[in-house]
């Protein structure tokens, strides 16, 4: 990214270092702790988790402040042969509305206003930018975790509820609005992305008929290491 680009980070909370023994009930992962057992984890991701749920991999989990909750510890990372990779789909929305509100994603616009889950059609999509003069901006941010021979693949799994707001994005560009798809991929070794045709080649096809429409895609490495999740360099879109 160039280098006035303003740098966006989110810190880690304290990492606890585990065993990965299963996933199971897609929400749901038993990891061993050492010094602990056997503890259940918060699985924040509804994707297949295709290639980074591998049992026996160190996972890397935190730990909520909140005394009520049922399951304490929350699934963060999870070491796989080419580094670590990113597991809770909800830090690229984190990390989304922190780039908009800085202006860390070329090309689009320094939000004088956001809001986040914003009804349209049968969905909500993640962000809403209004800018100062007068356009806006919808971004629908996707998490992205599989990558294979140096491209990252979206989806990892059948998504009719994607290929739903790619058509909701469509009939949101007119005159004064903009409409993104942004992607963030938590792993490293992507220099390109492209839609997983093999996996859903419906998505493909609706990615595709979007974009001639007049949607906009972006997709962005995200940077992660024991200490914090950044938002990293633009990759190029091959489709």
């Amino acid at each position: 990214m160039p280098s006035e680009t303003p740098r966006v980070s989110i810190p880690w909370p304290p990492l606890v270092e585990g065993r990965l023994v299963r996933r199971y009930k897609r929400f749901l992962a038993d990891v061993e702790l050492p010094g602990v057992g056997l503890v259940t984890a918060h699985t924040p991701n509804t994707g297949s988790m295709l290639d980074c749920s591998e049992s026996g991999r160190p996972v890397f989990l935190s730990r909520s402040p909140n005394p009520g909750r049922k399951y304490p510890f929350s699934w963060e990372m999870i070491a796989m042969g080419d580094g670590l990779v990113g597991v809770n789909t909800v830090l690229p929305n984190r990390l989304a509305f922190l780039a908009l509100e800085a202006g860390a994603l070329p090309g689009l616009p320094l939000a004088g206003r956001l809001e986040r889950e914003v009804r349209v059609g049968r969905s909500r999509l993640d962000l809403r930018l209004s800018a100062a003069d007068g356009t806006e901006v919808w971004v629908e941010v996707k998490n992205c975790s599989l990558v294979r021979d140096g491209t990252a693949l979206f989806p990892d799994a059948v998504s009719a509820r994607g290929a739903r707001h790619l058509g909701e994005l469509a009939g949101l560009v007119g005159p004064g609005r903009r409409a993104v798809l942004l992607v963030l991929v938590q792993r490293g070794g992507a220099g390109f992305f492209s839609p997983a045709d093999s996996i859903d080649p419906a998505w493909g096809q609706a990615l595709r008929a979007a974009l001639r429409q007049g949607v906009e895609l972006l997709a962005h490495s995200v940077d992660l290491s024991l200490e914090r999740a950044s938002l990293g360099r633009r990759l190029e879109a091959r489709l």
